[in-house]
């Protein structure tokens, strides 16, 4: 199979579960159950592909400065400070630390 495949592949998958999710009728999603695990669900898939992004590195599990900025990162969050404010933050934090 050529990359050329895989990508129109892909792309009809991705189509086909958008055309899908319109023919969903209105009572399912209107069902609070659905939009409490649509909202938890993307959470834990988001933590986990932060925690794969950050904690690996090829096959192995690494602790660089990623970790620190993931953590002033979040406790800048906790602390409601604006968005700029906490990247700017974590890339200091791990700028430095791969500095020294």
């Amino acid at each position: 199979m050529s990359i050329w495949t895989g990508i129109l592949l892909g792309a009809l998958a991705v189509y086909s579960w958008k055309f899908l999710g319109f023919m969903v009728p209105h009572t399912v999603l209107d069902n609070p159950r659905v939009g409490r695990i649509a909202n938890l669900l993307t959470v834990a898939l988001l933590s986990a592909l932060t925690g794969v992004q950050m904690l690996t590195s090829g096959a192995t599990i690494s602790f660089d400065a990623r970790i620190p900025a993931l953590v002033v990162a979040a406790l800048l969050l906790v602390f409601r400070a604006p968005f700029i404010v906490m990247v700017a933050a974590a890339a200091a934090v791990a700028a430095i630390i791969r500095l020294l």
